[in-house]
């Protein structure tokens, strides 16, 4: 529910371990069918075998030898969400972090969110033309957290902080670009198409965003699209 309005087929989900407001498609996979290109076989593996991690996957990992054929999805019945982790998310539920709620209302207050950071594809507008947030969200040591970011602790003691933030400090606001390809003017995370684009455009967009917030904060952000004969 958590995951409504993100585009793209379902043989991605587990690659990438797709996931938003405190979900993760790691949550409710139950197997992936794949085809080996290494042993030449069909292969099944299961949660444990995958390496989910945080916008990775061993499919992620090993690029060159997994197909996606086929993903299970195992869903708890009932009518209720499963615990709510994303505060925002909460707070426009007007529930508390770690409640529950209908899965309908779930959904819906999901893709009001998304729609207003131009998360939801529309034809008409161009904010939207994107594959989603561009970089993902640093997961660095306490001591690397900049001044002022925002910080969410980790299991293993690090702490994830904001690419968003990062990006808007370091002096990208929000339609930076030009007429090809600019930040969204809803969230600074979404590289987007202004219509006529080509990939080198946005790759050099995203390269200015990347090398900026190295020079300003020391920080290495991470791009969340796997990008094919080009990279940053």
């Amino acid at each position: 529910e958590a995951l409504a309005g993100i585009p793209g087929l379902v043989g991605a989900t587990p690659i990438q371990n797709v996931g938003a407001y405190g979900q993760e498609v790691a949550q409710t996979v139950a197997s992936v069918r794949c085809w080996d290109r290494r042993a030449g076989e069909v292969r099944t593996l299961f949660p444990r075998d995958c390496r989910f991690g945080y916008r990775t996957s061993r499919f992620k990992q090993e690029p060159d030898r997994w197909v996606v054929l086929e993903v299970v999805l195992q869903l708890r019945l009932g009518d209720l969400s499963t615990p709510i982790g994303y505060a925002e998310l909460a707070r426009r539920l007007g529930v508390e972090v770690g409640d529950r709620a209908p899965l309908a209302d779930v959904r819906d207050a999901v893709l009001a969110l998304r729609r207003g950071k131009g998360m939801v594809l529309d034809d008409t507008d161009h904010d939207t033309w994107s594959a989603g947030s561009f970089f993902t969200n640093p997961v660095l040591d306490p001591s690397e957290v900049p001044a002022g970011a925002p910080a969410w602790p980790q299991p293993d003691g690090r702490v994830k902080t904001s690419a968003a933030w990062l990006i808007e400090q370091a002096g990208f606001e929000r339609g930076h670009g030009n007429d090809r390809a600019a930040l969204s003017g809803k969230h600074t995370l979404a590289v987007t198409n202004r219509g006529g684009a080509t990939a080198s455009d946005l790759v050099t967009l995203a390269r200015e965003v990347r090398d900026g917030v190295r020079a300003r904060f020391g920080v290495e952000l991470v791009n969340e699209p796997v990008l094919v004969g080009c990279s940053l």
